[in-house]
């Protein structure tokens, strides 16, 4: 999983001191930071909060799109959005994502 800054500021915001450090964890075990042009990523991010999407959902896109991983969310209006925007990436809901890997 790709981990960007984004999900460090979500993370700092939860209250629940075990759920943030549970969190933090898992991003520790199984996440791999990603290195990206920040500017060209957050212009890319600003242009996505302008079509409609919330901070954190533009800059989450913009990070993948960045690094061309695949985006994976369960907020079906989320990837509404991503396929109404024509990202570079593939995109779709965790069931989708686990046909297209094959996983069973």
């Amino acid at each position: 999983m790709a981990v960007s800054p984004v999900h460090y500021e979500e993370i700092k915001d939860i209250a629940d001191p075990v759920e943030r450090h549970h969190l933090l964890s898992l991003l520790d075990i199984y996440g791999e930071r990603v290195d990206v042009d920040m500017k060209k990523t957050r212009l890319r991010a600003e242009t996505l909060f302008s079509a409609g999407f919330g901070v954190a959902d533009a800059a989450h896109v913009a990070f993948s799109e960045a690094i061309g991983a695949n985006f994976v969310s369960c907020d079906d209006r989320l990837l509404k959005k991503c396929w109404k925007n024509c990202l570079g990436i593939w995109r779709g809901d965790s069931l989708q994502y686990c046909i297209k890997e094959g996983l069973k």
